[in-house]
């Protein structure tokens, strides 16, 4: 039997990287996905890929920072599944900057997506996991996806550490409040450390145009060395991790960390 037999999950953020990956891994393991994403061709493409391998997953246009969108894919996830059983909140942006330098609009519009879309994911779905969570011996389950620098800080980073920082702790706190209340749903944090995605990729390129090819080479083995297993994450390392809190195999276990990150923060 299939992990996840028969549960409903929405993936936000899952056009591509690790929203795709966990989504992918989930409808392998039998969910059935609501894929959401700005980038509608490539979140389109990722639903047509995931139904070619047999799985079932429709995708929706979402800005994670609208609550009205959030109403809308909450409402979509029960008309067309018949509720919700597993919240990824992986939608994110990683733009930085000194602290000094940086706008307060864009402050704002990074807290919007990374803090407030998580709440506001977990808002809106609470009610509807509640709705199911007697069907699961582990209830429902919502995934919050931080970052290794939500427990260390780095420099140009101050908004981005402090985004993941806040939604590791808020996890923490929703986890107790679901506990405490009765709700029968478990909240729990995801820490991936370096992960070949196309965000790093990207990052990659921006040091190769502004310092060349050498700069953007020494980066790269400078992310391999700080991380002691001795290679990058890949995506999939980090969908083992959520099919493993969306199961009944992690019904024990609510308010915590999965650090995925090859040994970077046992040093």
């Amino acid at each position: 039997m299939n992990r996840v037999d028969g549960k409903i999950a929405i993936v936000t953020g899952g056009a591509r990287g690790l929203g795709a990956a966990s989504a992918h891994r989930l409808a392998e393991a039998g969910a059935r996905i609501v894929l959401t994403d700005q980038r509608a061709e490539l979140g389109e493409e990722t639903a047509q890929a995931i139904i070619a391998a047999g799985g079932e997953a429709i995708f929706a246009p979402h800005d994670a920072a609208s609550e009205d969108d959030w109403s809308r894919i909450v409402a979509l996830a029960k008309s067309h599944f018949g509720g919700i059983d597993v919240l990824v909140n992986n939608a994110g942006i990683g733009t930085g900057g000194r602290i000094d330098k940086m706008a307060l609009e864009d402050w704002r519009h990074l807290m919007s997506i990374n803090m407030e879309g998580v709440f506001l994911g977990m808002k809106h779905a609470i009610p509807e996991l509640r709705e199911r969570a007697h069907l699961w011996e582990g209830g429902g389950s919502i995934i919050n996806i931080s970052s290794i620098m939500g427990f260390i800080g780095d420099v140009g980073s101050t908004a981005y550490c402090a985004s993941k920082g806040g939604v590791r702790i808020g996890t923490k706190a929703a986890a107790l409040e679901c506990a405490k209340l009765g709700f029968n749903i478990r909240v729990n944090s995801v820490h991936p450390g370096y992960i070949e995605t196309e965000g790093l990729q990207s990052a990659m390129r921006a040091i190769a145009r502004s310092s060349g090819d050498e700069a953007k080479e020494a980066a790269r083995q400078d992310m391999i060395k700080a991380t002691p297993i001795g290679r990058l994450g890949r995506p999939g390392d980090i969908a083992n991790g959520v099919l493993f809190l969306a199961s009944d195999d992690s019904s024990f276990i609510t308010g915590t960390e999965l650090v995925i990150d090859g040994g970077y923060l046992a040093q």
